[in-house]
């Protein structure tokens, strides 16, 4: 069975940007885009405050929106790529084991995020959150445009998508301590089909001990080099399986996260990995990921790994 490049829409501007990245992607790899929406409405988080119930439509009403949104998705989504094959799917079930199952087929699974909001914090959203915990295939999350996710244009962002990316890096985190061979492997493939350099970000700490800085430079600097240097060794077999890709790589003192988000600003895709493990309490992302999620600009491509 061929793989396909899978979206999960939800009608938000978030979804549909998602939708005109996972297009994208799907030319790039020459595959076909399957647009998934699970039909059966999820019950609200939270009680309104007027102590109403929200009435739920029957479920012939919610297949047909299912049904609308798809063709409304599939149309302009093919309106700027004539010769992607485009296939749809209304899933039943809830959103989340929905699209874990339509995970399951897919190369890549794209979905929509809202990142942080300015007016309510926190929101990534309890679905997105929940797929990208559970699914053992790599997803992507973006992002609406950044002039305003209810504001964003429908039909520029397909065109925005490949204008505005086309130059720009994709960055890669990545923990020198304990290197993952498929996130950097999606990292440098996702450089070389879109020709452009991929910028490797480490973030390391001073060990306990260490209280030099200025007051010991010979120190601090023997440091820095040997982990440019045992940065420099890792990367080599990669740069050499892809000898096009151009690669810049940068340690930088303190934690990745802010650093992999300040990135974010000026690229094309961000790259981590995800650990399969379960926490205490529910699921683990790691703090570094879950700094990306909720404020990189880019796209985050999250590569779960044993």
């Amino acid at each position: 069975m061929t793989r396909t490049i899978t979206v999960g829409l939800d009608g938000s501007p978030a979804s549909l940007a998602a939708a005109d990245w996972a297009a994208h992607e799907a030319q790039l790899r020459d595959l076909p885009l399957r647009l998934v929406t699970a039909w059966e409405w999820q019950a609200p988080a939270f009680a309104p405050a007027t102590g109403l119930g929200v009435p739920v439509p029957p479920s012939d009403l919610q297949r047909a929106s299912a049904q609308h949104l798809l063709a409304q998705a599939r149309s302009r989504v093919g309106e700027t790529r004539p010769g992607l094959r485009i296939d749809t799917d209304e899933i039943p079930g809830l959103p989340v084991p929905a699209l874990l199952k339509a995970a399951e087929e897919a190369e890549l699974l794209v979905l929509g995020s809202r990142g942080l909001s300015k007016a309510a914090g926190y929101l990534l959203g309890s679905v997105s959150h929940a797929v990208l915990a559970s699914c053992e295939r790599p997803v992507i999350l973006v992002r609406a445009a950044e002039h305003g996710e209810e504001e964003a244009p429908a039909e520029t962002s397909a065109r925005e998508v490949s204008a505005v990316s086309s130059h720009r890096d994709v960055v890669l985190g990545l923990d020198l301590h304990k290197p993952n061979d498929a996130v950097i492997d999606f990292a440098f493939d996702a450089a070389s089909r879109r020709a452009v350099r991929l910028r490797v970000i480490h973030g390391w700490t001073l060990p306990p001990y260490y209280y030099g800085g200025a007051l010991m430079p010979d120190l601090n600097d023997g440091m820095v080099k040997q982990v440019r240097s045992e940065l420099s060794d890792l990367l080599r077999p990669w740069q050499d399986r892809y000898p096009t890709v151009d690669v810049h790589a940068q340690a930088t003192i303190g934690g990745a996260g802010r650093h992999l988000v300040d990135a974010s600003y000026d690229a094309a895709l961000v790259v981590v990995g995800r650990q399969n493990r379960r926490a205490v309490v529910g699921t683990h992302i790691g703090p570094v990921t879950q700094a990306l999620l909720h404020h990189a600009v880019a796209p985050v491509a999250v590569i779960s790994h044993d």
